[in-house]
């Protein structure tokens, strides 16, 4: 069959059938005959998804006869390069324009999302690479790289498509309809009703993103708080909003690793943090919250998370989150089990992740021109597939959001319900 534009559109059996043909003709038989195996390798690795892939000269090879999205492979390297490790190439290729997607490309991640088929059934070559990007520890030398890759790309950048208080992790929805801004700021009473602060108390923040949370539990709940962080950028921004908000008697914002903290404190929480810390270290922090939980103190952990262990995606974990891991609720037990801490509560935001994630990336292209001219083509290209690509991961349950609430184990000064945190 024909395009409109001349391509020559061909379904699996035809494409194999075309490649023999040629290979018995002697017609670059060798090439084509490769070049068509290797895609179908890829498509079955996939789960073939209702699509065609089209390459450089015009050849289009389709899963089905009415295929919902086209991919555009626009040379030869491309193929091989993403045939040979697709984790991490698909990524690349579409950062730097040689693979290209017709449409909107939340529908392509979509289309992936449900097509892709279990870890479990994926090939041991991709299983081996993905395990590649697992193994590093996060030394605290590792760990101040990996955060200035990722946080200290610039304020101004962050400013362009978060919310007013620059909150960069899950919001919290009490009605999906309410705005990104009202839903951040539940997000931080939610958090702050789970841990039952008093005023007067002392809270630890490991790892404090631009500060949002910190001044709020001063403001609105009268406490004390030291957070502590390792991007020079977001604490100078942190430190100016505390001396805006009157708020620096109460809030101290420490350039430091939650290896680093020091002192006691009724409360600790860290939000967005674990995910960088690294499967290695959580004995460590454990140890940490050990050494700095009072007999009677509560602590919250929200972390991206999943159903089950599995390795990073390798494309996020090279380009924009290195050393990063979110881990399953078996593996978040590392952090509590050893020093006896007993697990209170477990609430999955995963739905409200995505949605968080939806306002980001609408946000994210209405600034698009903006960042172009700040940065360049692959810079907005990579991080519009980050948040697709987040969106659709958390809409069908490859990723969760978890939040555990703990205390020591002989503390009885718990609530017999939930009631508090509703009404």
């Amino acid at each position: 069959m024909i395009n409109r534009d001349n391509s020559e559109t061909l379904s699996l059996p035809e494409v194999s059938e075309r490649a023999e043909e040629k290979s018995a003709n002697g017609d670059g038989g060798h090439s084509y005959g490769l070049e068509v195996w290797l895609l179908r390798a890829l498509l079955k690795a996939i789960g073939n998804p209702p699509l065609q892939i089209v390459l450089w000269d015009g050849r289009v090879v389709s899963t089905v006869a009415a295929p919902v999205v086209r991919v555009f492979i626009r040379d030869r390297r491309a193929l091989y390069r993403l045939c040979l490790n697709p984790d991490l190439q698909f990524g690349e290729l579409y950062s730097a324009g040689r693979l290209e997607i017709e449409g909107k490309l939340l529908a392509f991640m979509d289309l992936l999302q449900k097509s892709l088929p279990d870890y479990a059934k994926r090939g041991a070559w991709v299983k081996l690479l993905a395990r590649l990007y697992t193994w590093r520890p996060n030394t605290l030398a590792r760990a101040r790289d990996n955060i200035y890759h990722h946080y200290d790309i610039g304020n101004d950048f962050y400013r362009l498509w978060l919310d007013e208080r620059m909150v960069y992790t899950c919001a919290y929805f009490p009605d999906p309809a309410i705005t990104l801004e009202a839903a951040q700021i539940a997000k931080l009473d939610h958090v702050c009703r789970k841990l039952r602060l008093q005023p007067g108390e002392e809270v630890v923040e490991a790892g404090c993103g631009w500060g949002a949370l910190a001044l709020h539990m001063a403001g609105h709940y009268g406490v004390k708080v030291k957070a502590f962080n390792i991007s020079k950028e977001q604490l100078a921004y942190a430190r100016q909003r505390a001396q805006e908000q009157g708020l620096d008697g109460q809030v101290e914002f420490i350039e430091g690793d939650y290896r680093e903290i020091e002192g006691t404190c009724d409360a600790f929480v860290s939000v967005g943090m674990l995910e960088h810390v690294g499967l290695q270290h959580y004995f460590e922090l454990g140890q940490v919250i050990d050494r700095c939980l009072r007999p009677h103190g509560r602590g919250l952990i929200h972390a991206i998370g999943r159903n089950r262990p599995l390795p990073m995606n390798a494309w996020i974990e090279k380009r924009i989150f290195p050393g990063g891991y979110p881990p399953s609720l078996s593996e978040m037990a590392r952090i509590f089990e050893p020093w006896r801490f007993s697990i209170l509560d477990v609430e999955n935001l995963r739905l409200h992740y995505a949605k968080t994630l939806e306002h980001w990336l609408e946000r994210f292209e209405k600034v698009a021109d903006q960042v172009l001219r700040r940065y360049d083509a692959n810079f907005v290209r990579a991080w519009r597939l980050y948040l697709a690509g987040s969106v659709s991961t958390f809409r069908f349950g490859e990723l969760q959001l978890f939040q555990v609430v703990f205390s020591r184990y002989q503390n009885n000064d718990i609530p017999w319900t939930r009631d508090f945190l509703y009404h």
